[in-house]
């Protein structure tokens, strides 16, 4: 079946690509917006995790360091089995933009998920990313 594979969204802030590269690479910078805790061992291969109150967390594998401009990372399919190899692909891609940062997200490898699973896990990375970003937005906004 044909489904979408990747999502995308862009989002320009008012910060320099430095401020946004911390604030996505550290383990300080991601318990600011994205999880509640977090810890990061920033290189290629690396182990990252991010936590959220309620039990919640995400295994994540750094996979692209590029710093300041490409930061990538795996992370295991919301609701498969702990053992199941498939994992989405998210790439941040920061550029100068005037006085600030053009941050583009990427999230790939929707495709691989079985039918049943897909319409549901899509559609929630679908609005979590505009969501998650904002926060980034009000986080460093608010630094």
């Amino acid at each position: 079946m044909g489904f979408p594979d990747r999502i995308e969204r862009t989002v320009e802030l008012a910060h320099p690509p430095a401020t946004v590269w911390t604030a996505l690479t550290t383990a300080d910078g991601l318990r600011g917006w994205f999880g509640d805790e977090a810890v990061i061992d920033l290189r290629p291969g690396g182990a990252a995790r991010v936590a959220w109150t309620g039990d919640r967390s995400a295994e994540l594998r750094v996979e692209r360091v590029e710093e300041p401009a490409v930061f990538g990372f795996t992370w295991q399919v919301d609701g498969v089995p702990e053992d199941d190899p498939r994992r989405t692909y998210v790439e941040f891609t920061l550029q100068p933009h005037g006085g600030g940062t053009r941050l583009t997200v990427v999230e790939s490898g929707f495709a691989q998920l079985p039918d049943e699973q897909y319409d549901a896990t899509f559609q929630s990375h679908l609005e979590g990313w505009p969501r998650e970003l904002g926060e980034l937005a009000a986080w460093l906004d608010a630094g």
